[in-house]
């Protein structure tokens, strides 16, 4: 993320932080629909190319969906899930598939607009809102006794470094428990936001397949010795915590700098905290974290080769090689956190699981021209409240409604049929008034002097 103000390479005069991208030139029709882990405010048709893009809110929406399977199939349908177990996790395919998408449009967001300012305005706009409601939710139902995993989260970890973690959006890199447990999945985007746009003012963002592959094979060669949790361990949660969250705000407010060197400091700075994060901290196991990070530069790989900017068969090796190191690490590294008689499922899981990512997105692209069903795209608008929503308001399900009911179809869609209109309400008067503010402050930030 960076740029010069004045005095950029592509002589803009904007006031906002941008830069100029000779190397690879933006595509005429670049995504301008919404980007995050469901972060969607629909295909717009006021613009052009917005109702091209009602593809990417469909992946979003099947994304969704697999999700909240996943999780209300361990409450309500457990014999379902047994029958799954051991073949493929429709939760970590669902993630993967939002990898991809902002793979795709995220990269690609920020060059169409050449400017750091507002590519980060938009962001916070759009994933901040709703982020902070969700857990001021989970809080406020925690200690109403009706959100458990918050409850334990609070009772069990440094309050001062959960605090810290959560502001910047990075808890799960930086080795602290989410107030929603699905929110781990928001930290590697927001690392994966930090990356791009280091990338974007070294010149190097199009160097998309080179990058996707190198991920993929240190995920590979070294996701198995790198240590989880290694820098919270040496230098302590609270001030590893503190810490990153500092640099993380330092790194993004300098990015946003209309100075030069303030912007490309500030933006160095968020590419090696990312590095540094991604490597060597973090809740997760190093070679799942390194093989999502490849994934979503993987997703950047297809928009790139579909909008001529690499070659054809530079994105077929790079696919080919992340895929097939993404299920290799997991079968190689999977020994380290499974007992030798689980190993055999928990390695056919986690390849099948990429697989059906990979299918599923290249389903997408190949239908992008297609006339999708309304219910997915509207499903893909509402993603990012599916996603935020279900895991509190299923606590709150269990605990109202009698946790120890078992493969009760009855009880998992009526819980559906709360859930839905619950997230248009949120999407409606939470994401779209936030996304409409953020869209004016940022025209306002970068409006020509």
């Amino acid at each position: 993320m960076i740029s010069p103000g004045e005095g950029s390479v592509a002589g803009s005069s904007a006031g906002g932080s941008r830069l100029g991208v000779a190397e690879a030139p933006t595509a005429p029709e670049a995504p301008t629909a919404s980007e995050g882990p469901g972060a969607s405010e629909g295909p717009r048709r006021d613009r052009p190319g917005g109702a091209r893009l009602a593809w990417l809110d469909a992946l979003r929406g099947i994304g969704a969906l697999l999700v909240v399977f996943e999780h209300l199939a361990h409450v309500y349908l457990p014999e379902v899930r047994t029958a799954i177990s051991g073949w493929f996790v429709p939760g970590t395919w669902g993630v993967f598939v939002f990898f991809l998408v902002s793979g795709y449009i995220v990269p690609a967001s920020l060059e169409r607009t050449r400017s750091v300012r507002g590519f980060w305005i938009s962001r916070l706009f759009r994933l901040y809102p709703l982020w902070a409601a969700v857990v001021a939710l989970a809080l406020g139902l925690a200690l109403a006794g009706l959100q458990p995993h918050t409850r334990s989260m609070l009772d069990g970890a440094d309050p001062a470094a959960t605090a810290f973690a959560h502001l910047a959006m990075l808890q799960t890199l930086l080795a602290s428990p989410s107030a929603v447990y699905v929110m781990w999945s928001l930290a590697f985007e927001m690392a994966f936001y930090l990356l791009v746009v280091a990338l974007f003012a070294l010149r190097s963002h199009h160097r998309s397949a080179p990058i996707a592959v190198g991920l993929a094979v240190a995920a590979v060669a070294f996701g198995g010795v790198l240590p989880s949790n290694g820098l919270s361990r040496a230098g302590g949660t609270t001030l590893v915590a503190v810490l990153g969250t500092v640099l993380a705000i330092v790194a993004i407010a300098g990015a946003m700098s209309g100075r030069r060197r303030i912007a490309l400091a500030g933006a160095l700075l968020g590419g090696l905290l990312a590095v540094l994060l991604f490597g060597f901290n973090g809740t997760s196991k190093p070679w799942e974290g390194i093989t999502m990070l490849a994934v979503m530069f993987l997703g950047t790989v297809v928009y790139r080769v579909e909008h001529g900017q690499i070659r054809r068969r530079t994105a077929v090796v790079a696919v080919v090689a992340v895929l097939g190191c993404a299920m290799l690490t997991g079968v190689l590294h999977v020994a380290d956190t499974v007992d030798t008689a689980a190993r055999l499922p928990y390695q056919r899981e986690w390849a099948v699981t990429v697989l059906l990512a990979a299918l599923t997105f290249a389903a997408g692209v190949a239908l992008r021209h297609r006339r999708l069903p309304k219910a997915l795209t509207l499903l893909g608008v509402l993603s990012y409240s599916l996603y935020l929503l279900h895991p509190v308001l299923l606590e709150a399900h269990v605990a109202m409604f009698d946790g120890s009911r078992r493969n009760d179809w009855v009880m998992a869609v009526g819980f559906l049929c709360v859930l839905v209109p619950v997230c248009w309400l949120t999407q409606r008067y939470i994401e779209a008034p936030a996304q409409r503010l953020g869209r004016r402050v940022r025209n306002a930030v970068d409006r020509p002097r």
